[in-house]
Order: structure tokens, then sequence, then C-alpha cells
């Protein structure tokens, strides 16, 4: 029997007594306080390689799809600003319900065949900011007309020209970028590039993603402030004034009693809480016509019956497909600036995984599964591209997050994750609805959203010495460059004239990136400006996402290919030079050679302690 815990929100999942502890591994001779900090590790009730049971895996893996709700519908209605699609829900709807396919069949290679732990893929910022600034320069500026709902037609030959016409610049560029994260990963040459990155290059860099897209929040809230501001509030409060508030449901025990569990609800589901509460008294001010039905007045935009045709012509099943919008063209600006933001979404989801193994109770990621996490990204976002999401993939902070409010790691759970965002992606309705969400409700999202981006890009500075007139100097000018450059470049776009068009569309592209702006500045300045490693924070950061792991059973156990495949290549002695595949263990050597130490009779064992994913 385990010892008995304290409650902390897990026995509304019929956690008991009874339940299942996950113990660490040791290594290197010491104790495993490293593995998850604190008394933490004691509480995982499943480790990444447990399977619980069916009904848990179903429930937590909803949960999942709704931490990961808030970005993935973002991102289409972002895009479909500067793809002309303001005015076409319809078209809205396909974007969102290919984004849940994609991003389910992501998270399920990754899980199986990439980085092998519980983490979820979905669509990404980092690709946003270039996207945007791509769609902004004067060659893909939208039409006039297209603003003016009462001068589009949707279904006309020259507005799908329109929208069809950019999404598949977007998609070839996407592409493109994606082969280059392909390489990094898969050749291993993400470590060279994590030798010359540090927290002076990230924190600029990822900040500037959220503080780049202040005008498209302010743009959806101010449709009407009264609206987008209560949603941000609802958001504020069950996320950090009631995120310690339980509330009972009725659960049923492993004996099948059924007996009442309190659950951390506004803790887990914050964003679906506001959204959904401020989509309602939407829907109750448009049913008692509260909201201005006159389009011209101001508050029309928070009406719920805007796209209600959507719902009803939106198709049951949609399965989307590669070039389900027509062959992808290349843009050779657009790839440039793809490539900053593929860039900074490699070395976001280096520290992702390192956070997602301490929080699951595996030992830290080993360098091939790493190389393999990466590569599989890259291959997500070449799906994402060719399919015609607008967006590629990359993992999830939100969700390893969540690992550690259920305390359950096991990868299993992500696995239903997968398949549920599959299947919500393939019906139609299920994007139709979602297009229905008030401008400004979207607004108030986004004020949060855009923020906490923000905060967590400065976050990294944790790791530098900050008391560093250097180190205070390249953030503070990175940022602020990162801000006026790219804004004097939008207001005057006529200005970089090169006497070369390719060119000019490539400094047009990078120069209106903020996160590209930014991010170089911070990178060539804090590699060139002298300072020790120590007050560069690249000391600490290293440590932070050291990879001292051995090749132990458990790291067999968790990050070695599925169905034998590793087996399979460990009887290749070339392999080992082979960055994404497991080095070969002095194990499977044995077993490979089926050495004499194996075939003598086996002595009486000494009791076995409890490795990762084997219960007592």
């Amino acid at each position: 029997m385990a010892p008995e815990k304290e409650s902390n929100g897990l026995d509304n999942y019929a956690f008991t007594i009874n339940s299942r502890f996950c113990e660490f591994p040791k290594q290197n001779g010491e104790e495993n306080s490293d593995v998850l900090e604190g008394e933490e590790r004691d509480k995982l009730a499943y480790c990444v390689t447990d399977v619980p049971p069916w009904y848990l895996c179903i429930i937590l893996g909803i949960q999942h799809c709704l931490t990961a709700f808030g970005g993935i519908i973002a991102i289409p209605l972002i895009l479909s600003q500067g793809l002309c699609l303001q005015h076409d829900g319809l078209t809205q709807s396909y974007l969102i319900s290919t984004m849940f396919f994609v991003s389910g069949v992501c998270t399920l290679l990754q899980v199986t065949f990439g980085i092998r732990l519980p983490i979820l893929q979905g669509g990404t910022f980092t690709l946003l900011a270039p996207s945007m600034a791509m769609l902004s320069i004067p060659e893909w500026t939208c039409p006039a007309w297209t603003q003016n709902a009462s001068l589009v037609n949707t279904s006309s030959t020259d507005f799908i020209e329109v929208w069809q016409s950019r999404m598949r610049a977007l998609q070839g560029s996407i592409m493109v970028g994606s082969l280059f994260q392909v390489l990094v990963g898969f050749s291993g040459l993400i470590g060279v590039f994590m030798r010359f990155i540090g927290p002076l290059t990230i924190a600029p860099t990822i900040s500037l993603i959220g503080l780049s897209l202040f005008d498209s929040a302010g743009t959806s809230a101010g449709n009407h402030w009264g609206i987008s501001s209560m949603t941000t509030v609802l958001i504020i409060l069950f996320s950090q004034y009631l995120r310690h508030i339980t509330v009972p449901f009725p659960t049923y025990s492993r004996n099948k009693k059924l007996h009442t569990s309190r659950i951390y609800v506004f803790q887990i589901l914050p964003v679906l809480l506001g959204i959904t509460l401020s989509w309602l008294i939407c829907y109750i001010l448009t049913a008692y016509n509260i909201l201005p039905s006159d389009p011209e007045q101001y508050g029309y935009l928070a009406r719920t019956d805007l796209k209600g045709d959507v719902i009803g012509t939106a198709p049951w099943f949609n399965f989307p497909y590669p070039g389900q919008w027509g062959l992808p063209t290349v843009s050779l600006a657009g790839v440039v600036g793809i490539l900053a933001g593929v860039i900074s979404s490699m070395i976001e989801s280096v520290g992702d995984y390192h956070a997602c193994a301490r929080l699951s109770g595996a030992p830290p990621p080993p360098k091939h599964a790493i190389n393999r996490g990466i590569g599989m990204e890259g291959l997500g976002c070449l799906l994402a591209g060719a399919c015609g999401t607008g967006n590629g993939t990359t993992s999830y902070s939100e969700n390893v997050g969540a690992l550690g409010i259920t305390k359950v790691g096991s990868r299993m759970v992500i696995v239903a994750s997968g398949v549920l965002m599959v299947i919500m992606g393939v019906f139609g309705k299920v994007g139709a609805v979602f297009t229905t969400i008030p401008t400004p409700v979207v607004g108030g999202m986004f004020m949060v959203m855009f923020g906490v981006i923000s905060a967590a890009g400065v976050s990294n500075l944790q790791y530098a010495d900050m008391n560093s007139s250097r180190n205070i100097f390249i953030f503070g000018f990175s940022m602020f460059s990162g801000l006026v450059i790219p804004n004097w470049i939008l207001k005057n776009p006529n200005t970089i004239m090169t006497g070369v068009a390719e060119v000019d569309q490539v400094l047009q592209v990078l120069l209106t990136t903020s996160m590209f702006v930014g991010g170089f500045f911070g990178f060539v300045l804090d590699n060139t400006i002298p300072g020790s490693r120590a007050k560069r924070g690249i000391v600490a950061w290293n440590r932070a996402h050291q990879d001292d792991s051995s090749n132990t059973l458990e790291t067999e156990e968790v990050y070695n290919l599925p169905f034998g495949i590793s087996s399979f290549f460990s009887s290749f002695p070339c392999t080992r030079y082979v960055p994404f595949c497991p080095p070969i263990t002095q194990s499977s050597l044995a077993a490979d050679t089926n050495c004499l130490e194996a075939k003598q009779p086996p002595s009486d064992p000494e009791p076995s302690n409890i490795i990762i994913g084997v219960a007592l």
C-alpha cells in the first residue's frame, strides 16, 4: 500500500490511498532530488510510461485539449486578418478544423516517434509574427474592398483567389523553413545552436512576439471594450484569484461507488471558462437585442449571430489534406522570415522537453531524443504547411504546466489528446462553432495571452546577472530596437529600395518582424561584448537545461523508439554515429551477441525496487 497523500486535487480522478506513485531513479549515485523539485516527486500518480485507466486517459486528454484551446483557435483568427478573411466565417472554420487535425497528428507523431514525452503539439506564435509581417508587405496587402462586408462575396472567384494566393505563398515559405528544422534536428546541429544562444537572446525574442501583436489585440478588443474587459477580468479572476478554490463533482471510485470529489476547475481551465461565460453573455444580449443590430453602431461586432449561417453551411465531415488550397508557392522573403521563427521555436522546445521530463517523472532527455524531437517538430511544421494551416506546430508550454497540476505524467494521456484533436478536426461543425465567438471576446483573451507570452520571454532573464550594466544595455537596446524599427518600416514601406525586388521583400519582412530584430541584436551583442559566461547567464542556463542523463534502463525505457525499432537499429554498429538513434548500450550489445553471461542460470535475485512505469 502506498503512503497516504495529502489532498491536492487529484482525488477528483478517483485516486485513493491505493493509488500508484512513481519512485524516480537515482543518477550517478546521487539522490534523485533533481528529477522533481521538493516533494513533487512523491506526488505523481502516473509516470511517463504508466498507462492509466482508459476513462482517466479520456478525461485528462479532454483537459489537455481545452488547455491548448486558446492558442489553437487564436492563430487562425489572427491570420484571417492578414489573409483578407475577416468576413468569411466558413473559411475561418476550415482553418480552425485544419489546425486541430494537424495538431492532433503531430502530437501522435511526437509522442510515438519523437521525444516520446507527454508533450502536446499545436500552433506556434513564433511563426505568426513573421507570417503577419510577410502579409503586410505591399505585394500582399489586402485590397480595400475585402475590408467591407457588403462588398465581399465569399463564393466569387476573385475573392477566393485573393485569400488562397496569400495562403499558398505562406504555405510554401513554412514548408521550406520547416526543412531547415528537420535538418537541424535529425543532424544534431541543435546542440551547436544552443552553444551560442543564451537568456539575453531568448528574452527579447520571445517577449517581442507578444508585444508585436498588441495591434491585433487592441483592434479586436476595441470593437466593444465592455465585453473584452469583462473577458479579461474573468480570465484573471479564475486564473489568479480563484485558482485555489475547489468545486465538488460526483465521481466514481475504483470500487465503482459514487462519491463527491473536489476539482481545481479554475486553476485548470481559466481561459475556457472566461471565454465561455463571456460568449454566453453576448448570446443573451444578442437574443434580447440589447446589442445594436446596425453594423454602423459601436458594439455591433459583439453579437453572436453575425456568422450564424456558418454552422448550418459547414459540412459535418471535413478531412483536411495537403494541397487543399492549391499548389504552394515559395517566397524568398517569407522563407527568411519564417526561419527566424523556426529558430526561436526550436530553442523554446528544448526547454519544454526538460521541463516535461521533470514533471512526468522521466530522466533528463538524452541528446538523441532531443534531436529526434526537434526533427519531428520540423516534420510537423512541414505537414502543417502542406495542409494549409498558415502556421506550424511546436510544443505547448501550457500543457507541460498542466502535468504539474494533475500529477499525471503518462504519455498515454497525450495520445488520447492527439486522437481527440484529430476527431475535432474531422468534424467540420466543431470549427464552425468556434468562429461564432464574438471578436471582442477574442480580443479580451488576446489581452491576457499576449501579455503572458511577453512575460514568459522576460522570465528568461532570471539566469543572467541583471545588476550588470552590460546585460541591461543589451536587453534594453534589443527590446527598444525590436519595437522602433518595425514600427517605422511599417509606416514608411517604400523607403527600402535597393533596386532588387527580391532583396527589398526580404528586408521588408525581416525588419518588420519584431522578434527577428530584437533577437538579432540580442544575439550579436551578447556574443561580441566582453562578459563572463556566468554574468551572461550561460552557466545557469546550461545548468537548467543540462543533459546529465546516463544510459540507464529507465532512460532506454522512456526515450527508445517503440515497436522494437531501437533494438533493430542497435544491431547495426554504424547507427552509433546517427544523431537521432539511441546509442548502443552494454545491455543491447549483450542481447545481440548472446553473450555467455546471459546464458548462465540466474542466481537468486535481490528484491527489486520500482522503476519508472512499473507499479509495486
